[in-house]
């Protein structure tokens, strides 16, 4: 597996289509629910096979100088738990740490905590529930060692 950042519009494109599959898809949102107005200042990472098959998508994007947000992390179902979200959650963290970033936040799904907590990320209340039935969590890291 490889992660880097999408650089073309087909690259992007992809990236779009599969955050939009795994997030948006299966509660019959729109095309284009995917996305939101941080878009081109965030910074964005697939994760891919060997052999150029897109596995996994995320990104992450600043609060403020000191504060970065993770959203939008989608895994393809077929390639979960397989290390592809620990692979992207490590290569945002390090993007945060590089560019000064003391702390992360994110907000998860309630399916998805135990992933985060494993990782690092402490829970720290419930946030919002997404189109009437996706609990999500707040959630944070430190990342001052």
């Amino acid at each position: 597996m490889r992660v880097s950042q999408p650089r073309t519009k087909q690259d992007f494109a992809a990236y779009y289509q599969l955050r939009w599959e795994v997030l948006r898809a299966p509660w019959r949102q729109p095309v284009g629910s995917e996305r939101d107005d941080l878009e081109d200042a965030a910074y964005h990472l697939v994760a891919q096979s060997e052999a150029g098959e897109l596995l996994g998508v995320a990104r992450l994007h600043w609060n403020s100088s000191e504060q970065a947000q993770i959203r939008y992390m989608a895994v393809r179902e077929a390639s979960r738990n397989q290390g592809v979200g620990k692979l992207l959650l490590d290569a945002l963290e390090q993007e945060a740490r590089r560019r000064g970033a003391r702390e992360i936040i994110l907000h998860a799904r309630e399916s998805v905590t135990g992933f985060y907590r494993a990782n690092g990320y402490e829970l720290v209340s419930p946030s919002h529930i997404l189109f009437g039935e996706i609990q999500h969590y707040f959630m944070k890291k430190n990342l001052v060692r």
